[in-house]
């Protein structure tokens, strides 16, 4: 099984942390669905005929599409590929753009699961991170997505910046539980390069983010969805017993994917490819017949690393029999560094699986760094 992931790179207004590819202009947007249509025919043998499970439209802001135009990505797809009866087909959507009439269009397409960008319940944490939507927009769609009929809905939350104290963190998380989601993605805010955010701390109008900040409120995270049954099933996501994102549980347990629109990357197990992230030159590319795509064959190392670096992350663990299928020496290679951390309590080892411990989980990044080969 293997997923099929569509880029949409427009948004209403630019959130002062994000680095992903996108356009607040939509002059172009229909050139650029017709080239979206186009790459997934030239892309259509990438998978090799194995049968799609999951469809993911990110971005950017794929809420801003229509439902006549997810229909017509989705039916392209459906076209070309063996799609699962029960394919798990996401759309991530902004809180401002689900009133009532956009959740009854969506609901006539195969559309059958929410991620809502919430990221606070507060309107001046959201004015902060120069979001769209107020606190109110953000409960009520919720509330309007379920009595539409969509159950399965995940939200995100984002922790550790400097308007976020402990009791603020405590409620947004106590709202999303009244809520009575499934399913909840959580992020530490970082700064990234060339987004506002760095401009403004590097300018002085900004405090840096306070680590311990976020350190201490993911602890409190952990402690607040275990106490309510949530399984922690990877770094940053929370789910009710079972109702995992199937999309991303793939990408994390190294299942192939295809990656459609500007910046997309794919992954078919040997080789790696990202598309151009401008939409210019990814609509004039199409126009010729041309995936505007570079590729990287992936070594044994390369391979080796993925997996140590997405696995770990996960409920699952890094099994060393998988490392043996990669390279026969290498889980007798990777226990070596690996018994710093057992002895530190940061990872544990049952059987053939080695886990990260809950203080692991701070470190996640670290430890992954230190078993590359």
């Amino acid at each position: 099984m293997a997923g099929i992931y569509i880029h949409i790179p427009f948004c209403k207004q630019a959130c002062y942390y994000c680095d992903f590819h996108f356009s607040t202009s939509l002059k172009y947007k229909d050139e650029l669905l017709q080239a979206i249509i186009k790459e997934i025919k030239l892309q259509k043998d990438y998978l090799a005929n194995e049968p799609v499970e999951t469809i993911y439209f990110g971005g950017g802001t794929p809420s801003l599409l229509s439902s006549d135009e997810l229909n017509l990505i989705i039916g392209t797809i459906t076209n070309l590929h063996t799609v699962a009866a029960d394919a798990e087909i996401t759309l991530e959507a902004n809180p401002d753009d689900l009133d009532r009439a956009k959740l009854q269009a969506l609901r006539q397409t195969n559309v059958n699961r929410l991620s809502i960008g919430i990221q606070s319940f507060f309107d001046e944490d959201l004015l902060w991170m120069n979001r769209v939507h107020k606190g109110d927009e953000a409960e009520s769609c919720v509330k309007r997505a379920q009595d539409t009929g969509f159950e399965n809905i995940t939200v995100d939350l984002i922790y550790g910046y400097p308007l976020l104290n402990d009791q603020k963190w405590k409620q947004n998380l106590d709202k999303v539980f009244e809520l009575n989601v499934p399913h909840v993605s959580t992020y530490s805010m970082t700064v990234e390069p060339r987004t506002a955010l760095a401009s403004f701390i590097q300018k002085k109008k900004q405090a840096p983010m306070d680590e311990q900040q976020s350190a201490e409120q993911f602890i409190l995270l952990i402690d607040a969805m275990s106490s309510k049954g949530f399984e922690h099933y990877e770094i940053s996501n929370f789910c009710k017993p079972g109702d995992y994102s199937r999309h991303n549980a793939n990408y994390w347990r190294g299942v192939k994917y295809l990656g459609i629109g500007p910046s997309a990357h794919s992954y078919n197990q040997e080789t790696r490819q990202w598309n151009v992230a401008n939409n210019a030159k990814y609509i004039q590319a199409l126009q010729k017949n041309k995936i505007p795509a570079e590729t990287e064959v992936l070594s044994e190392t390369n391979r080796l690393n993925e997996y140590i670096m997405t696995s770990l992350r996960t409920i699952w663990g890094l099994d060393l029999k998988q490392l043996e299928n990669i390279a026969p020496s290498a889980s007798t290679e990777l226990l070596k560094p690996a018994q710093e951390f057992l002895e530190r309590e940061w990872i544990t080892q049952k059987d053939n699986v080695i886990y990260l411990t809950q203080t692991g989980k701070l470190y996640a990044d670290k430890i992954a760094a230190d078993l590359f080969f």
